[in-house]
């Protein structure tokens, strides 16, 4: 007996010395909520004003928040008001107070002919004001009863005419004509086969805004509708809802399933009513969309069609008066297309098209004439490009983003370059060691750059085409920011588990990080296979990574194999055929070389969490490797992608055609085979029983993305292997838990500090500083 008391006094003073306090009070200091209010704004959202080399922009600090004027060309910037000046104004227009620091000014816009005159909205109110005089006056009153432009029109690019819905139908009227009436082009649309947008049943009775895009001439317009009649219904109820829960019933297609959405073209013609439906019909399940249409006349579309695998795509140029279609050019890869850069730029009406193409493995931009002959590669490496960001019509210059061309410059980090479309040539015209984005004039002479890593401070700067810096526009003050103790986190790079590939992350530590001390480590994931939620740009909150360091972890963020579009295509379709575990080998073995390389990461206590597929990830990653993962926080995981998204699971997992013979009936005619397609994924529920550390499962009970029958699933699962869990499901919550939020943070700190540092603390002990 006495040596039996000698053990369990042992293990208690063991367990004693391990355990540390959870620092909640620092967590809630440097949660996102409580960073916003020390910076201000981090970058510049210009407003360029109409064909001028001019734009605006708001600026807000720690000081106030003001509004600027710059003439680019002059390279001159001004205020485009006193703030003082502006709210005394406003006080003996209104005779209310107004805070000049922080003017509630919005839909501040330029009038069309002018590049002195403006308005601007507070309130309900509308002013003008005329920055040469300085005069400021009431435009107009504005009430919703009283809103002149309907949220469900769809207006001609002319303003003559405006399209909408109704009874599931097409209409058209003309506008400012009070003896107007609808004219309605169409009597074959229904519910879930619907000319709204919003294809519901309350489609019936109100107007709805259209599924419909104007030709640019407003001769023709065109309807892009999709046919979900056989697809099956989905569910959630909304047990909130007053007086009665609520069933909420959807069309949701799911990977492998018979019935799937099937899209369709029409084009309108107004002045005759005519109508055209394109035949495009090409594979079984195919999806198709209208990626441009003529500009001068009414009479071209261009349509992209791809097979229900996602491995055969064709670029089709479709005559909008006959409905002839014609294949300008052809791609097939494996396993599938990136759609993440898969662009498509039309200029020259049609007679230049410019597509993007992983053909090489490394996705690059092509040029085609407008019968779909190749003329020339425009970029050309092995790397990534981007988005297209602007092209120059005139001088045929085209700017874009691409990843990972300088070799001394991280990867990720978005680049600005420019090539000529006929001749290629790019060229780097953002040389900063950081991450880039670009607003340009329409004249394509200047841009705005904003550019800042996680560990540089942003610097938001006027440039001309060649990269020049003209002006600088604005550096946040920092200087509130600083005054708490937060500090830049830091950024690694490991090997994948093959060994080779270099892995880019980043490490979050508390900021009074003691070096004698070992410290549980956290990897946040997310797997991809359309992105890495790993921040490369400045971020004071790294989602939720700063606060949830500040309790006592080493927070780490890294990419895996498979989860992004900008390295290759090959780095990015890694996980396919592969959803549920191609990145757990990749962060299990990320964190063992972090380990090695920071003495203070405590091996010994791992934690894991993620949201969507990060949750799914989390989970996968707990009971594949029961004896590395401690503890798992899984939030809206997508657990059982049989029962996601049919997109998703079949692009990133696969789908198989199945060809299978129909016996005819007596008399019948016709194909004897009946293609159907089929998937099957790995999911989490299977791993139930390995599970040993501890998971928690968080889930909204409307989340009409990720159904909560996938976190329910693992439940049930868990519970048939007897296995200890815990689970919370967010009442009334879609897929971001929206200002729950909130509370679901402070329960992962809880959950975290409670299995990782041995704090038990209660909601009496933490009343202080939590929830008070």
């Amino acid at each position: 007996m006495r040596k039996l008391i000698l053990i369990t006094l042992f293990i208690a003073l063991a367990a004693t010395s391990v355990a540390q306090k959870a620092d909640f009070q620092a967590a809630e200091k440097f949660s996102a909520a409580n960073l916003t209010t020390r910076t201000g704004d981090l970058a510049v959202q210009p407003a360029w004003i109409e064909e001028n080399d001019i734009f605006w922009y708001s600026y807000k600090t720690p000081s106030g928040k003001n509004w600027w004027y710059v003439d680019a060309a002059k390279k001159t910037k001004q205020p485009l008001f006193d703030s003082r000046f502006m709210a005394t104004q406003l006080h003996l227009i209104t005779k209310k107070a107004y805070n000049e620091l922080d003017l509630p000014i919005k839909e501040l816009k330029f009038d069309k002919k002018s590049t002195t005159k403006l308005t601007f909205q507070i309130d309900s109110v509308k002013f003008s004001y005329d920055m040469l005089s300085r005069a400021l006056a009431i435009k107009d009153t504005i009430h919703k009863k009283d809103r002149k432009e309907p949220r469900w029109a769809a207006f001609s690019p002319d303003s003559v005419w405006f399209a909408y819905a109704l009874n599931h139908n097409l209409y058209i009227m003309k506008r400012h004509d009070k003896d107007s009436v609808g004219v309605q082009l169409t009597t074959d649309g229904e519910q879930y086969f619907s000319y709204a947008r919003n294809g519901s049943d309350t489609a019936k009775t109100r107007k709805q805004y259209p599924v419909v895009r104007w030709f640019k001439n407003s001769e023709k317009l065109y309807a892009e509708r999709s046919d979900v009649r056989k697809v099956r219904d989905l569910f959630v109820i909304d047990v909130l809802a007053s007086p009665r829960p609520k069933l909420e019933t959807y069309r949701y297609s799911m990977p492998g399933e018979e019935f799937v959405p099937q899209d369709h073209i029409s084009v309108f013609d107004v002045a005759t009513r005519g109508r055209v439906d394109i035949n495009l019909d090409k594979w079984k399940d195919q999806t198709i969309e209208v990626r441009w249409s003529s500009q001068k006349s009414a009479d071209k579309l261009i349509v992209l069609r791809k097979d229900r695998p996602l491995k055969k795509l064709d670029v089709c140029v479709v005559n909008a008066v006959t409905g002839e279609v014609k294949v300008l050019f052809s791609e097939e890869i494996w396993p599938y297309f990136n759609n993440d850069y898969a662009q498509l730029s039309v200029l020259n009406e049609g007679n230049d098209v410019i597509w993007w193409s992983e053909r090489t493995g490394w996705g690059q931009l092509y040029h085609y004439d407008g019968n779909g002959k190749l003329l020339n590669q425009i970029s050309d490496g092995y790397f990534v490009t981007g988005n297209v960001q602007q092209i120059d019509t005139l001088n045929r210059m085209i700017y874009f983003e691409a990843f990972g061309r300088e070799k001394e410059i991280h990867p990720y980090y978005s680049l600005t370059y420019k090539a000529s479309i006929d001749r290629g040539g790019m060229s780097l015209i953002t040389k900063d060691d950081a991450s880039h984005s670009m607003s340009m004039s329409k004249s394509s002479k200047y841009y705005v750059d904003n550019f800042s890593r996680v560990d540089l401070e942003p610097r938001s700067v006027l440039r001309d085409n060649n990269g020049n810096i003209l002006m600088e526009l604005e550096r946040p003050d920092l200087t509130e920011l600083y005054r708490t103790g937060w500090k830049m986190p830091e950024t690694f790079r490991v090997k994948a588990k093959d060994g080779v590939t270099d892995l880019f992350g980043v490490m979050y530590k508390p900021f009074d990080f003691d070096s004698t001390r070992k410290y549980p480590v956290i990897s946040y994931v997310y797997p991809g296979p359309q992105t890495e939620s790993v921040p490369y740009t400045f971020s004071t909150s790294g989602r939720y990574n700063v606060a949830l360091a500040q309790l006592g972890f080493i927070v780490v963020n890294f990419g895996h194999r498979g989860g992004s579009p900008q390295r290759s295509h090959y780095y990015h379709s890694f996980g396919y055929d592969d959803l549920r575990d191609y990145a757990l080998a990749d962060d299990k073995y990320g964190i063992e070389q972090l380990a090695d390389i920071f003495p203070n990461i405590d091996i010994n206590r791992v934690g894991i969490y993620g949201h969507s597929g990060g949750g799914f990830m989390s989970t996968a990653a707990l009971l594949s490797f029961p004896d590395f993962y401690d503890v798992a926080v899984s939030s809206a995981g997508n657990h059982d992608n049989n029962i996601y998204n049919q997109w998703w699971g079949e692009t990133h997992d696969g789908v198989e055609e199945v060809e299978k013979k129909v016996k005819l009936k007596e008399g019948e005619t016709g194909d004897t085979v009946k293609i159907s397609f089929k998937a099957e994924i790995k999911k989490n529920q299977d791993l139930a029983g390995k599970l040993k550390g501890h998971l928690l499962l968080v889930h909204g009970d409307i989340d009409n993305n990720v159904h909560p029958g996938n976190t329910i699933r693992v439940a049930d699962a868990l519970i048939k292997a007897n296995k200890r869990f815990d689970m919370m499901i967010m009442p009334g919550q879609r897929h971001s838990f929206g200002n729950y939020a909130v509370y679901f943070e402070r329960l992962m700190w809880y959950y975290f500090a409670e299995h990782l540092l041995y704090d038990y603390r209660t909601n009496a002990d933490l009343y202080d500083y939590m929830g008070k």
